[in-house]
């Protein structure tokens, strides 16, 4: 929009402020030509002058997909590295970690929840005066 409004130039500038801009997730969608010609211009802007962190799901070899033209992939992911620390993480997600363990917590109650279950079941039975066993409670 920036650009349309020819504004790019300023609404870069106002970024030049920070010392650090993250972007978060930025291989997560993919992106039109005017959308990666400004961030490869807001890349090159902070380029040896502001620091930029950025996660990505994809490797450098996979950013074509983030950059349509190969020719920007190239200049972004140059600049990107001259003077980067580059953190490889080949781990597991935490977030895939975290909705694991919450099912399997959950999984866990509900398994607590269904032994506990024939036990109530034998408790009413019982009170009630008719026998009642555990096998005969959980094929009912």
């Amino acid at each position: 929009m920036a650009r349309q409004d020819l504004a790019l130039t300023q609404e870069i500038a106002k970024l030049d402020k920070f010392d650090l801009l993250i972007l978060d997730d930025l291989s997560y969608v993919r992106k039109d030509q005017a959308e990666t010609s400004a961030l490869f211009e807001l890349i090159s802007a902070r380029y040896e002058r502001r620091s930029i962190m950025i996660t990505a799901n994809q490797p450098f070899s996979g950013w074509d997909a983030i950059f349509p033209d190969r020719a920007m992939t190239i200049a972004a992911i140059d600049r990107l590295v001259h003077h980067a620390t580059i953190f490889e993480m080949n781990v597991e997600s935490y977030r895939r970690r975290a909705a694991y363990a919450a099912a399997t917590s959950l999984s866990d109650i509900e398994d607590d929840r269904d032994k506990q279950q024939p036990e109530k079941e034998i408790a009413t039975a019982k009170d009630n005066s008719r026998p009642a066993t555990l096998s005969s409670e959980i094929e009912t």
